[in-house]
């Protein structure tokens, strides 16, 4: 079966123009897009709005909700910035440089541009908010939940330490594209597909216990095919896993420099050609190869865990006096 074909590269620089349709009868210009793929059929269901954590690489390029092609945004005051969203989403460096650096997008986490099962899917996240978040330890709006993630995921403080505000135009965006994914869902009730890359507490092994170097020898056997021995990712068409550590990589204070954290991303959706083939105890001890890897440092992780002190698992902290 050939891959699909879908290139985001394209998406950088596109200009849409404003709707084709407008209140009060006003004429306006004819939206201007991307050409639109030549995609294979599915041959899958969808798992509701996602797509299932079974399918291999083959659907990478599956985009149920693609805001680029979904000409009933094309009268919406709302579509630009939703638009907009979705191009710094699964291409964030070129399109928010100024709040990101390295080489990872919020699509490398967050599979199918967030709208895979079992990838850490977001459809339906935005009626969640707010939610108590345990790093700040307050309460968090959906806001709250961006700027952080441009700003470890993204390693954005390694270009300002100076936090966007929830009213810049990045932010604005973003919250734009998950509102939308999130139309229709009931506000204050988590959809059921949410926290479920999670490894079950009765089969957490001790961060003490788990052996660094049986997870590099299960990576190499596992996980080259995508991310390459130096984990940098490895080139497949149009696209290229994320570097799992060195300075292109998410910061230190990433939710995702958790140990606990990393395995149940990979324990689900991981390795990308056989997801959810590896046990419980391979991916932690995956996960505990990556997060003994360098990567670049968070300057703020003081502020973090203040009053309960950070989980065993958050091994690029450094241990506090009791």
């Amino acid at each position: 079966m050939r891959l699909r074909g879908l290139m985001f590269v394209l998406f950088a620089g596109v200009t849409l123009a404003p709707a084709c349709s407008a209140p009060e009868g006003r004429t306006v210009a004819a939206v201007k897009r991307p050409p639109r793929p030549e995609l294979p059929p599915r041959t899958y269901e969808l798992a509701g709005p996602l797509v299932p954590a079974h399918t291999t690489m083959v659907s990478a390029w599956d985009i149920p909700a693609d805001p680029l092609y979904d000409e009933s945004l094309d009268g919406s005051p709302d579509a630009e910035n939703i638009r907009l969203g979705y191009r710094i989403f699964t291409n964030t460096q070129a399109e928010a440089p100024q709040i990101s650096s390295g080489k990872v997008s919020c699509s490398n986490c967050h599979l199918n541009a967030g709208q895979r099962e079992r990838a850490l899917p977001l459809v339906g996240v935005s009626a969640v908010y707010p939610e108590m978040n345990r790093r700040a330890e307050r309460l968090f709006t959906i806001e709250d939940r961006i700027i952080e993630c441009f700003m470890r995921s993204e390693n954005g403080t390694a270009v300002t330490q100076t936090f966007p505000a929830a009213d810049s135009r990045e932010v604005k965006a973003i919250k734009a594209y998950l509102d939308w994914l999130s139309r229709g869902h009931e506000r204050g009730t988590p959809p059921p597909w949410r926290g479920k890359n999670t490894i079950a507490p009765d089969r957490i092994i001790p961060v003490a216990k788990l052996d660094a170097q049986k997870g590099k020898e299960l990576f190499l056997e596992k996980c080259i095919n995508c991310h390459g021995e130096d984990g940098q990712g490895v080139q497949i068409g149009d696209k290229k896993a994320g570097p799992l550590w060195g300075r292109d990589s998410w910061n230190d204070g990433a939710g995702a420099a958790r140990v606990y954290t990393l395995a149940g991303i990979i324990r689900y959706a991981m390795p990308y050609l056989d997801p959810g083939s590896l046990t419980d105890e391979e991916a932690q001890h995956i996960a505990a190869f990556i997060t003994a890897q360098p990567r670049p440092s968070y300057p703020l992780k003081d502020r973090d865990y203040v009053k309960a002190g950070p989980p065993p698992d958050a091994v690029y902290y450094p241990a506090r006096k009791p």
